[in-house]
C-alpha cells in the first residue's frame, strides 16, 4: 500500500469525494480517497451520467418519430435495448477511466476498499478479500453517498421490482411499467421508458408531480407527461406490491379513497435516498445521525473533532454539484483559506425528463411564505423565434423578485435545453445581481435564452414579444 499517513482522507470516490481530495492536493496536502467500488460514485456509474446517455437515445428516437414536421421522411424506427445499455456503461466507463487520471494527476493515493472509523485520526480499509489496514489522516471526510430508500412492503427484489440500478440496465423492454415517485429521478426514468414505447403510470403521494418545482411549472410537466400519454395519479399511494412469474400487482390508493389494481411488467421504486451511514464506525464516536444522514455544521464538520462530512451523506439537496462544492468548502476551511458557508438558494437543480425542467432559488409560494413582496414574470417558449424554429415551442420561463428590492428570488423553468439555460440565473444570483441589470443585459437573437430576458421583462410590465 501506498504511504498511509495523510493531511486528508477522504472515504467515497464520488462527485463530492474526488473534488475534496484533488482540492486538497492543490493545496498542498497529502490526500487519500478510499472507494469501495467505482471512481465517479453513483452520480457518475450508476446515476446523473449513464441516465443521460440513455435519455439521449429516447430524444434521438422522440426526434425520428417525428422527423416528418422537419420535411424527412423516416421509415419504421426500432432499437437494440442491449446497444443502448452498452453506450451508457460505456459513456460511464469512460469517465470512471478519466476521475482515475485526475486524481493520480493530482497525485492523490486511491486506494480501494471499505473505510470505516477507527479512533482519532484512524481508519480502518478492508479490502476485496476481507484484509483490513490502517491509514492515518489528521483529518476525514466522509463522503459515502446515499442509497435508494425502500418502505415496507415495497421492498425491491432485482428481477420484477427495480431501485435506479436495474431500471439502468434493462435486458428488454417493458411494456408496461408503473413508476413509484414522481421526483428528478422517477420523472427521468418514466421519461425514457415513454419514449421507447412503454405504456407508463405514475404514483405520486404528494398532490403534484415534481413536488419540489414551482407550481405552475409541476403543472405544465403534468399535461405535457398526460398529453404523451402517461397515466398519472397525484395524492395516491402504493400500498402493497405483489409480484406473478413476470409481472407486479400493485395496490393503490386514489386520492378519493378509491382502490386499485394495476399489473405492470416492471415498478420502479423512486422514493427518495437514505445516505450511507452504516458500517463505516460511527459507533462510539460524537457523529449524530438524523434521518439516516450525518449532522453537520456550515464547515461541513460533524460533533467528531477531525471527522467531516458532505454531499449525499449530509441530507439534501442531494445534487451531485452540491457535494463537490461542499467538499471545496470542507477542504478550504481545513486548510485557513477564505472561504464562504454553502447557500443553498444558489443551487441549481435540473431534471432531464421531457420537456426538461430546472430552477434556482425560491418558488412563488416560498417567497410568500418568507413574507416577501413579490414581482413575477413569465414568458412562453411559443413567443420565442429559436423554440418556434426547432419544433419545440413548449414551455415556460418565470422568474420571481421582490417587489422592494430587486433581488432574484427565483427562476423556474420548463421546455428545450432548460438544464444548460438555468445557469444564467445561477450567475446573476450569485453575483447578487439585480432586475436592472438583467433588463440592461443584452442577450443573442436567435436563442432560447432571449426568454430569460423577456421574464425579467415581464415582471416589471416591460415584456416585448408577448
Amino acid at each position: 500500500m501506498a504511504e498511509t499517513k495523510y493531511d486528508i482522507i477522504v472515504v467515497g470516490g464520488g462527485p463530492g469525494g474526488y473534488v475534496a481530495a484533488i482540492r486538497a492536493a492543490q493545496l498542498g496536502m497529502k490526500a487519500a480517497v478510499v472507494e469501495r467500488e467505482h471512481l465517479g460514485g453513483i452520480c457518475l456509474n450508476w446515476g446523473c451520467i449513464p441516465t443521460k446517455a440513455l435519455l439521449r437515445t429516447s430524444e434521438i428516437k422522440h426526434l425520428i418519430e417525428n422527423a416528418e414536421q422537419f420535411g424527412i421522411s423516416v421509415g419504421e424506427v426500432s432499437f437494440d435495448v442491449k446497444k443502448i445499455v452498452e453506450r451508457s456503461r460505456g459513456v460511464a466507463k469512460q469517465l470512471n477511466q478519466g476521475v482515475g487520471h485526475l486524481l493520480k494527476k493530482n497525485k492523490v493515493d486511491v486506494i480501494m476498499g471499505s473505510g470505516a472509523l477507527a479512533g482519532a485520526g484512524k481508519l480502518a480499509v478492508t479490502d476485496a478479500d476481507g484484509k483490513t489496514s490502517e491509514l492515518s489522516g489528521k483529518h476525514i471526510i466522509l463522503a459515502t453517498g446515499a442509497r435508494a430508500r425502500t418502505l415496507p412492503g415495497l421492498e425491491p427484489d432485482g428481477k420484477l421490482i427495480w431501485t435506479y440500478r436495474e431500471a439502468m440496465v434493462p435486458e428488454e423492454m417493458p411494456k408496461s411499467l408503473l413508476v413509484i415517485g414522481s421526483g428528478a429521478i422517477g420523472i427521468e426514468f418514466v421519461s425514457f421508458y415513454s419514449d421507447l414505447g412503454a405504456d407508463v403510470t405514475v404514483v405520486e403521494v404528494m398532490d403534484r408531480v415534481l413536488p419540489v418545482e414551482d407550481e405552475e411549472i409541476s403543472a405544465m410537466a403534468l399535461k405535457a407527461f398526460e398529453k404523451q400519454g402517461m397515466t398519472i395519479h397525484t395524492g395516491a399511494k402504493v400500498s402493497a406490491l405483489k409480484t406473478g412469474s413476470d409481472n407486479v400487482t400493485a395496490t393503490v390508493e386514489m386520492g378519493d379513497g378509491k382502490v386499485e389494481e394495476i399489473t405492470v411488467d416492471r415498478v420502479i421504486l423512486a422514493v427518495g435516498i437514505t445516505g450511507n451511514v452504516e458500517n463505516i464506525g460511527l459507533e462510539n464516536t460524537k457523529v449524530e445521525v438524523d434521518r439516516g444522514h450525518v449532522v453537520i455544521n456550515e464547515w461541513m464538520e460533524t460533533g467528531e473533532p477531525g471527522v467531516y462530512a458532505i454531499g449525499d451523506l449530509a441530507g439534501p439537496p442531494w445534487l451531485a454539484h452540491k457535494a463537490s462544492h461542499e467538499g471545496v468548502i470542507c477542504v478550504e476551511k481545513i486548510a485557513g483559506e477564505k472561504t464562504h458557508p454553502l447557500n443553498t438558494s444558489l443551487i441549481p437543480g435540473c431534471t432531464y425528463c421531457r420537456p426538461q425542467v430546472a430552477s434556482v432559488g425560491m418558488t412563488e409560494a416560498a417567497a410568500r411564505e418568507a413574507g416577501h413582496e413579490v414581482k413575477v414574470g413569465r414568458f412562453p417558449f411559443m413567443g420565442n423565434g429559436k423554440a418556434i424554429a426547432l419544433g419545440d415551442s413548449e414551455g415556460m420561463v418565470k422568474t420571481v423578485f421582490d417587489a422592494k428590492t430587486g433581488e432574484l428570488l427565483g427562476a423556474h423553468m420548463i421546455g428545450a435545453e432548460v438544464t444548460e439555460l438555468i445557469q444564467g440565473y445561477m450567475v446573476g444570483k450569485t453575483l447578487e445581481t439585480t432586475e436592472a441589470e438583467l433588463m440592461e443585459a443584452v442577450f443573442p437573437h436567435p436563442t432560447l435564452s432571449e426568454m430569460m430576458h423577456e421574464s425579467v421583462l415581464d415582471a416589471y410590465g416591460r415584456a416585448v414579444h408577448f
